[in-house]
């Protein structure tokens, strides 16, 4: 897969402080690549830096009212267009300089997807709460599921393109990311974990 283009879908809401940045990090970010925003009915300022950022190599998607995460990853999934499709949320608490690390098992044809994992390896420690609540939701999910994944709702995902294209998802809001997961395991596909900064 070499030469491989990405697609990087990033939702936002409300995100005037952080999406500007997380843009400019995207860009710099050595691969190929199609960019698309979705402004998901934000009421702050996002729109107008986003409007300022256009014609600048962007795909935007705006609408109104808010409809969730999930919507908006379904609507920039319709319009993907790289080999690997990565979820890039704009908070700037995830390094778009780390999708080699992402993406390097689906280019050497190893897996279909990747999850970015925030609890193995090398990683910044942070609340017990949040480390507690995100135990019970993966103990959980590996249960139904069958399988050992450290980090279900983690905020960098990878996807050879016709995976995520193929998934039916329905989810508007955040159990978009429940349901992805679901998707993936019920379809078999190779799914392989790798720690990411966070």
């Amino acid at each position: 897969m070499a030469g491989e283009r990405l697609t990087v879908i990033i939702p936002v809401y409300n995100e005037e402080k952080t999406v500007g940045e997380i843009i400019r990090q995207v860009k710099a970010e050595a691969h190929q690549k199609q960019i698309i925003v979705v402004n998901d009915g934000s009421t702050d300022n996002t729109e107008s830096v986003l409007r300022s950022l256009a014609g600048s190599g962007l795909d935007i998607i705006s609408y109104s009212p808010n409809q969730g995460k999930g919507y908006a990853i379904r609507q920039a999934v319709l319009k993907a267009t790289g080999d690997i499709v990565i979820i890039q949320d704009a908070d700037l608490e995830y390094y778009p300089d780390e999708y080699g690390l992402l993406i390097d098992k689906i280019v050497q044809g190893k897996a279909d997807v990747v999850y970015g994992t925030r609890f193995v390896g090398s990683h910044r420690v942070f609340y017990f709460y949040h480390f507690l609540g995100n135990f019970i939701l993966n103990m959980m999910a590996n249960l139904i599921l069958n399988t050992t994944l450290s980090d279900l709702m983690t905020g960098a995902k990878a996807f050879r393109a016709p995976v995520i294209k193929s998934l039916k998802l329905r989810a508007n809001r955040f159990g978009i990311e429940a349901e992805i997961t679901a998707e993936i395991f019920r379809r078999k596909y190779r799914v392989y974990e790798v720690p990411v900064s966070y």
